[in-house]
């Protein structure tokens, strides 16, 4: 992964580059979290990888690197309540632009991966893949997705019997069983779960 994509954008004049990214749109369980990361220009995070690409003891050593080095980042999301009024793709655009209000200094462009970003307050460009092409993009997954299945784990220690520590809330064929079997918990997703019906 390189830094073409940034610089390029910092040719055009802009000089604070945010990369915003979520993770956990898809379980059936948990808040979708989402981070926003600004790093320094042109540096170098070896191994740098779409966090879905990364194993959990890479992305864990990688969250400690981006933290430390990132001139600025921030870690937020939206409730299982706020996902059931809203949706999950308002949801998770909520916690991006929460992740990146609370970016000090502001930046003046923000990188969203994917191809919505909405009611961002500041210049969006929308990046395709983005987590494979923007370093900003890339560090923000990683935190995004580590901070989600640690509190995953978290859930997992008060409800053990879904065991969300192996599937972090997705739909495996053992959770979708444990559902059917036991009803669901406060965590999971209520607009999610309507295949219970049938």
């Amino acid at each position: 992964m390189d830094w073409k994509l940034e610089n390029s954008l910092y040719d055009e004049g802009f000089q604070i580059i945010a990369g915003t990214d979520e993770a956990g749109r898809g379980p059936l369980a948990g808040p979708v979290f989402a981070a926003a990361v600004i790093l320094p220009l042109g540096f170098e995070i070896e191994g740098l990888n779409d966090s879905k690409k990364l194993t959990e003891k890479k992305r864990e050593k990688l969250f400690d690197v981006i933290i430390e080095n990132a001139i600025s980042y921030a870690i937020e999301s939206s409730s299982v309540e706020e996902i059931d009024t809203l949706n999950i793709l308002e949801a998770s655009q909520l916690a991006m632009r929460r992740a990146v209000a609370k970016l000090e200094p502001s930046p003046d462009l923000v990188l969203v991966d994917g191809n919505i970003a909405r009611n961002f307050s500041q210049k969006t460009r929308c990046v395709i893949h983005g987590d494979a092409i923007s370093p900003s993009i890339a560090a923000a997954s990683i935190l995004a997705k580590v901070s989600r299945d640690r509190l995953c784990m978290e859930i997992d220690r008060e409800f053990p019997e879904y065991n969300f520590k192996k599937h972090k809330g997705y739909g495996t064929k053992e959770h979708m069983e444990a559902l059917r079997k036991l009803g669901p918990c406060p965590h999971h997703r209520k607009t999610f779960l309507k295949f219970l019906d049938k």
